[in-house]
């Protein structure tokens, strides 16, 4: 397959992964990490009591001891204090997912936890898209996102289709485990969805095998 460097997202050619967000027991974990299409991501709502994915630190030291096969791990932290990130530093994260916290905040943390950073950016207009531009130096993936955090809600997915990054493009906002997936890929390298895989707010392992395969199913088409 030929790979195009492109910055331009109207250029993109291909939805390169996924990431599943919320996890909060072993049983829907297990299923993820052993699945044949498993993601490359897999999040963890770590210092957001107002969600229902939420997972106390105590839980969180047993649900993440596992083998992680190819997924790597994220932990979902808004605005996070020095004692939250103490808590977790040693616990098998690749990723921070980072919300309303400043370039420097983000920077301080990136160094001090040697952590990659997905940069998250709730959206409602196009003056909330622009500020990527801040971000530029202390991210490693931007996830463009709702204002819902715990609730899903979307946001017009247009708002980003043209913007311009040197950095990989990760898209969150009421995706369902059933979309049409091939609308997304000129937009996003990869597909973020945790409400869109639950019934009644939990995670539903029927509606996860439906979104991996049709994951897959694009993937190999691009």
């Amino acid at each position: 397959k030929k790979k195009f460097k492109k910055t331009n997202r109207s250029f993109k050619l291909m939805i390169k992964d996924c990431k599943i967000c919320g996890i909060s027991d072993s049983n829907t974990l297990n299923f993820i990490i052993n699945h044949p299409y498993s993601p490359k991501f897999v999040g963890f709502i770590c210092n957001y009591p107002k969600s229902s994915r939420y997972v106390e630190v105590s839980d969180l030291k047993k649900l993440v001891n596992v083998k992680k096969n190819k997924c790597k791990f994220v932990a979902v932290l808004v605005k996070p204090d020095n004692v939250i990130l103490e808590e977790i530093k040693d616990l098998p994260f690749e990723y921070y997912q980072l919300y309303d916290c400043t370039p420097s905040e983000i920077k301080k943390i990136k160094k001090k936890y040697k952590k990659k950073i997905i940069t998250a950016l709730t959206i409602k207009n196009a003056s909330d898209v622009n500020k990527y531009k801040f971000y530029s130096d202390v991210t490693d993936i931007y996830l463009f996102d709702s204002k819902g955090y715990e609730k899903s809600q979307g946001f017009d997915h247009n708002l980003i289709k043209n913007i311009k990054l040197s950095k990989e493009l990760m898209l969150a906002g009421d995706i369902k485990h059933d979309d049409n997936l091939k609308k997304y890929i000129k937009i996003a390298d990869f597909i973020d969805l945790s409400g869109g895989l639950e019934t009644s707010g939990l995670k539903d392992t029927s509606k996860i095998e439906i979104f991996l395969k049709n994951l897959n199913k694009i993937k190999n088409e691009t």
